[in-house]
């Protein structure tokens, strides 16, 4: 506590919070349809390779 009946004040800040995205921008820009669709197009893949794959490539499972 502060003697003599003073306040004290101390500096308003951040409180040691760091806005990152005033820190770093990306030189990448993707839109969110972009991840999308290729989100969908992983996804496809992905199912015929369960399906055909291990008729093409010769594994069991």
């Amino acid at each position: 506590m502060a003697r003599g009946g003073k306040n004290v004040r101390m500096p308003s800040g951040m409180g040691g919070l760091i806005r990152y995205f005033d820190e770093y921008r990306s030189k990448i820009a993707i839109s969110p349809g972009t991840v999308i669709v290729l989100a969908i197009m992983v996804m496809v893949v992905v199912i015929l390779l369960h399906m055909f794959g291990s008729r093409t490539f010769g594994m069991l499972g």
